[in-house]
């Protein structure tokens, strides 16, 4: 009995230090793209340029990333991702969350009807629905100007925000409704104080999606900025790009820049994010 024990261990420790030589390579391949932007970021113009590829800098600077701070162009745009996000996203949560509380809580008729609509939109491409968008925008003034494209965004994130909160409304027990009802509080009172601190996973989840959606947008930030000075930074990459060659350096300062936000927010939110996402994928 003790021989089988032992038997069984080994191949248990056997198995788990496969799996994690899988897990050290397989996250190798998905780093080595990130290590590789920020490595070349840090390269002068003539180690980018060279024949003899170099898979650290040799010799380090921050040209690169000295440039892009220096550049007005580049500081217009990074204020404008900002702005975009932030506004898609707070209209997204002002729309989405009501919505989703008001699908799990009550008997809405037509509920499943609605849900399918939220998936079917899920599946739209983004390039089916600029030119009605643009027509849409261009009647209302919203062209080169920061409503437009947050709208554009939000109009994608709102129904990932009701699909994912709905399952975390309805399971919150209906006796916290009830007790906040004694204590006199009203359905608003009763939505802020306790239903919000209640799915505060699922909250964190959507507000970090929906930052996200709008930080990493192109096509609604290029169609409906009509204005060079109004795009975001994914739209203006193109710039260290000309007839003289492409300054590699810059491209990948600039892009370790815009990855950077999404880094961060997904190292110290990560167990809120997907935690969100797999319980509001499972909960009814």
């Amino acid at each position: 009995m003790a021989g089988k024990v032992k038997i069984t261990s080994s191949k248990e420790k056997r198995k788990n230090m496969i799996n994690c030589v899988i897990a050290v390579i397989v996250a190798i391949l998905f780093l080595f793209p990130i290590y590789w932007i920020l490595a070349m970021s840090f390269k002068s113009d003539a180690e980018s340029f060279g024949k003899l590829v170099t898979y650290y800098p040799h010799h380090f600077t921050l040209e690169p990333w000295i440039k892009n701070f220096q550049d007005a162009e580049f500081l217009s745009s990074l204020r404008n991702s900002v702005c975009i996000a932030f506004l898609s996203m707070v209209i997204s949560l002002v729309f989405g969350i009501p919505a989703a509380y008001g699908m799990g809580r009550y008997k809405v008729p037509g509920r499943k009807v609605f849900l399918l609509t939220f998936l079917v939109t899920q599946m739209l491409p983004a390039s089916l629905m600029l030119t009605p968008m643009y027509l849409i925008f261009n009647k209302l003034h919203l062209l080169g100007t920061y409503l437009g494209p947050s709208l554009a965004i939000a109009s994608g994130s709102v129904p990932f925000i009701v699909v994912t909160l709905r399952p975390y409304f309805k399971s919150v027990p209906t006796s916290l409704d009830d007790a906040a009802r004694i204590d006199g509080c009203g359905v608003f009172r009763s939505f802020f104080k306790i239903m919000i601190p209640a799915i505060r996973t699922g909250v964190i989840t959507v507000v970090v999606i929906s930052f996200l959606g709008g930080w990493n947008d192109l096509a609604y930030s290029m169609t409906f900025n009509v204005k060079p000075d109004m795009r975001p930074l994914t739209a203006n990459i193109y710039k260290f790009q000309s007839k003289y060659g492409t300054k590699w350096n810059c491209i990948m300062a600039y892009g370790a820049i815009l990855v950077l936000p999404v880094i961060l927010l997904f190292v110290f939110l990560q167990k809120y994010i997907v935690g969100g996402l797999t319980a509001g994928a499972v909960k009814e």
